[in-house]
């Protein structure tokens, strides 16, 4: 059953991460510990009552509800999403701060639809990993074998 519209739309943190792409929500729904890969799991940001993982406790004007979004504030980008952006370009081919942009630019239906279709996986239609680049309903294998789950191959 596909997921609601509103349940989907909660799962893009205030940062801009999409947590539908992120390993430790991955790791929840396809529940990998029972697969034999040991991966924490989360049920995303807002889900979890926390926002933002990255910035809430840092960031007076997302702790008070001032922004729904990091693009709403008047020092976007700061400081320290200009630091995690960095590290996730770096490390996981994806961008906060282009998300962010993006979510801003075109509205949240089509980043959704854009980030659905950005990172399906090619031989099963489910969700690539933004962490590892794998698909946790059909690189299962590929995971459990992994020392770094939270590493692509290059």
């Amino acid at each position: 059953m596909e997921m609601e519209k509103n349940e989907r739309a909660l799962l893009v943190a205030p940062c801009g991460m999409d947590c539908a792409i992120c390993g430790a929500y991955l790791a929840g729904k396809h529940d990998v510990k029972s697969k034999g890969v040991r991966m924490p799991y989360c049920k995303g940001c807002r889900p979890r009552g926390k926002m933002c993982a990255f910035l809430k406790k840092r960031c007076p004007t997302l702790m008070q509800g001032g922004v729904e979004f990091c693009f709403e504030c008047g020092s976007f980008p700061c400081g320290r999403l200009r630091t995690i952006d960095k590290r996730y370009r770096e490390r996981y081919r994806t961008s906060l701060i282009g998300n962010s942009k993006l979510l801003r630019k075109i509205g949240m239906g089509a980043f959704l639809r854009k980030q659905e279709k950005e990172w399906r996986c090619a031989k099963c239609g489910g969700t690539i990993c933004c962490h590892n680049g794998l698909c946790f309903a059909c690189d299962i294998y590929e995971l459990r074998k992994r020392k770094q789950k939270y590493r692509w191959r290059e």
